[in-house]
């Protein structure tokens, strides 16, 4: 269904027939994509816990956890929209950033320097080994697409997978109002 190409900083919109429940209505932003594989975190699956459950050294602002995705799920990532502000940070397309200093961005969410709205912070990952992505795709299980920092950070993350498609336009438009579960049609 998708022609663009997978790059960093796109959007990978789980089809709604995907069939996997770890990627259910799901969308991931691809961080880092080469023929060795792809790294990415889903966006709008936010998990039970706060930041500060999962940290050693709280922070004086407790931000909301999303669940990046099934791999890893003992790790921590984040995105921002904060650029170099954040040392060591990888920009992305479309004013985001990935990763950094987590100290830096640590002192400037003490400081109240940061609002929740410019970062998003993720336990675990969604990664694919070389060819696994593109395979998926040739399956028609991920439709590509992008979004700037704005949508990604001011759009609540129940509205997100719907919101992106309807965006969209067109045959994407009516995707987005696929049920769940069709059986209860």
């Amino acid at each position: 269904m998708s022609a663009q190409p997978i790059t960093n900083g796109c959007l990978l919109i789980a089809e709604p027939f995907l069939g996997d429940p770890n990627f259910e209505r799901s969308v991931v932003l691809v961080c880092d994509h080469n023929e060795e594989g792809t790294f990415g975190l889903v966006l709008n699956q936010i998990a039970q816990v706060k930041l500060n459950d999962v940290l050693t050294d709280e922070m004086y602002h407790d931000y909301s956890l999303y669940v990046g995705g099934p791999v890893q799920q003992n790790t921590l990532h984040y995105i921002h929209r904060l650029g170099h502000t954040v040392d060591e940070s990888i920009e992305l397309p479309n004013g985001l950033y990935w990763s950094g200093n987590f100290d830096r961005l640590r002192q400037l969410i003490n400081a109240g320097a940061v609002k929740e709205s410019d970062v998003r912070f993720f336990v675990g990952y969604s990664g694919w080994s070389g060819g696994q992505l593109a395979d998926e795709m040739a399956q028609n299980a991920w439709i590509v697409t992008q979004a700037d920092s704005s949508y990604i950070f001011d759009t609540p993350s129940d509205q997100f997978w719907r919101g992106i498609l309807r965006q969209m336009g067109g045959q994407y438009r009516v995707l987005s109002h696929y049920p769940v579960d069709p059986r209860l049609n």
